[in-house]
């Protein structure tokens, strides 16, 4: 076409045409895109802003990375000087003084004191070299890669977060994958078969997150303040002090949080809005619009309290309801150490009202479960915190009762046989009970506000076992070490694998073509790829903000 001819002219023109060619049906232009509408990365704000974010960054990389490196340099060469000079002195003395059954030669209590007063003459603990410390990449690297849990943790969660974090992967590559494929018939095809329910019924995998949520909250809570004297903490007491409390818990989570999420969200406003001009396929959502418009929803986790429509960078829909998780959550603990039996009703209520609106609201839109896609009625249903409360609740349960019994629950093999047959089996028939299965109205809304809570019990038994030394295999699996690394990443996985998966989707000139094949080596690249990014943004903004926020949280750095 003429490069002056508009969208609208070519619009017109080929509805003309059709409508002649083809005068017996009515066939209208869906959309026409312009190859002229250019986009000029080096004139847009977020792209300077990323790079001032990165370029800022890295000098700390560097000048903590390198601070590194001398003070252990320097550390290792002073101890090596001690070493020698006491072994020296120790000869020495063993020579002038007559040896006895009372005199030995303790080369290792003379060292050990020598590097104790080696550090006092060199306060390298001074909060500025801490504070560029932070950024160091081989100590970073060291703490994600390091495998050592303490006695006092809870491992299994490792593992869950880890494996639940693979199954949300897989889910979004077959989402976005099917969405840009020449065989859509494929998708049919699959959905027949049973094992297709591991795929549709991903969803799961967001409740182990939560559960994993609401039970570390509550068991770090109770572990800490048990040790930790708030009154003394705040040097207040009553309302103030526990007001207190709960603005620097807050604070905590939003500092740990937000930094490589901000990151994220500039970077899929830019990739999205490069792809809007640039790809032949359209962006699956709108963030080259929202994001520009509602990005301080996001950074107030408030985004899934507005339209669907309008959210930028739509996974973060359970950065927002976990947060708001996190709130009442750390509300109800709170009052609990002064009112719990208010504190358990309160937990308990709210998860009925949950379970019951949730029902409500599938029942009133015929809501199918096994039928309808897993995503469907999102706005109404699936990203809402008040159909999503119960695995957190659950969680925190679990929780408190593994803090209350400090993990030892004495159980006869008869208890253990059957939480494990039970469990597993529940677990199994969430999945693929259903499969082609039409519901009446009222069991398919029942299980749309029950199956969440369920899957999260499940679980429960899942993570007391194996807390209490029933775990057996399953234990040995979940408490991998080799999953540690992969488990302590996978917050920054989450943010960057979308875009990713969307990246090399849409960084095409053709659709795809879909076999079991295809997705398989789409799976396993995602996953590698997105776990390499995943390590980059952790070593670069998760983890320093974290030992920064140590060195001004008294709790973690008593601790």
């Amino acid at each position: 076409m003429p490069y002056s001819c508009t969208k609208a002219d070519v619009d017109e023109m080929i509805s003309q045409s059709l409508h002649q060619d083809i005068p017996e049906r009515d066939v209208k232009v869906a959309k026409v895109k312009s190859p002229h509408e250019s986009y000029d990365l080096f004139n847009d704000r977020i792209f300077w802003l990323l790079i001032i974010i990165s370029a800022t960054t890295t000098v700390f990389l560097i000048l903590g990375t390198a601070l590194d490196m001398y003070l252990e340099k320097n550390k290792h060469e002073k101890m090596n000087g001690y070493m020698f000079d006491n072994y020296r002195y120790a000869v020495s003395s063993a020579k002038l003084q007559p040896l006895s059954t009372h005199s030995k030669i303790d080369i290792e209590s003379e060292s050990s004191k020598s590097s104790e007063s080696l550090s006092k003459p060199h306060n390298y603990t001074c909060t500025a070299v801490n504070m560029l410390l932070a950024f160091s990449v081989l100590r970073n690297l060291k703490q994600i890669c390091d495998k050592t849990i303490g006695e006092d943790t809870i491992s299994t969660v490792h593992g869950l977060r880890s494996l639940s974090m693979m199954w949300i992967v897989l889910g979004h590559v077959c989402i976005v994958s099917f969405k840009y494929s020449d065989n859509m018939e494929f998708r049919t095809m699959a959905e027949r078969h049973i094992l297709f329910q591991l795929i549709n019924k991903a969803t799961f995998s967001v409740d182990t997150f939560f559960f994993i949520s609401g039970l570390l909250v509550s068991f770090l809570y109770f572990r800490t303040t048990a040790k930790v004297d708030v009154n003394k903490l705040t040097k207040t007491t009553g309302f103030l002090s526990n007001f207190i409390e709960f603005l620097g818990l807050l604070i905590y989570r939003f500092c740990r949080l937000t930094a490589p999420y901000f990151f994220a969200l500039g970077v899929v406003q830019l990739t999205m809005t490069w792809f809007h001009y640039n790809s032949v396929f359209d962006p699956p959502t709108n963030d080259h619009i929202n994001c520009p418009k509602y990005w301080w929803r996001n950074l107030l986790y408030i985004n899934t309290l507005f339209p669907v429509q309008d959210m930028c960078m739509l996974w973060s829909w359970y950065l927002a309801d976990d947060t708001q998780f996190y709130i009442l959550g750390v509300i109800l603990l709170i009052l609990s150490a002064r009112y719990f039996k208010l504190a358990a009703s309160t937990l308990v209520f709210c998860t009925v009202v949950s379970w019951f609106t949730t029902g409500y609201i599938a029942y009133t839109n015929k809501h199918m479960p096994n039928i309808d896609d897993p995503l469907a009625l999102f706005d109404k249903i699936y990203d809402k915190p008040w159909t999503r409360l119960g695995p957190y609740f659950v969680g925190m349960s679990i929780g408190w009762l593994l803090f209350k019994t400090e993990c030892k629950i004495k159980m006869n093999t008869l208890t253990v046989v059957t939480g494990w047959t039970v469990s597993s089996a529940m677990l199994t028939s969430l999945i693929f009970s259903f499969h082609q299965v039409e519901l009446h109205p009222i069991v398919a809304a029942a299980y749309s506000s029950l199956s969440h809570t369920l899957w999260a019990l499940c679980l429960s038994w899942t993570v007391i076992a194996c807390a209490t030394g029933h775990g057996g295999y399953m234990n040995k699996l979940l408490s991998c070490k080799f999953l540690i690394p992969f488990s302590r990443t996978t917050y920054c996985a989450y943010l960057v694998h979308p875009i990713v998966i969307r990246y090399v989707v849409m960084k095409r000139d053709s659709p795809l073509h879909l076999t079991v094949e295809t997705v398989a080596i789409l799976f396993l690249g995602q996953i590698t790829v997105s776990y390499i990014f995943a390590f980059i943004l952790s070593i670069a903004f998760e983890a320093p903000i974290v030992s920064l926020l140590k060195l001004v949280s008294p709790t973690k750095r008593n601790n």
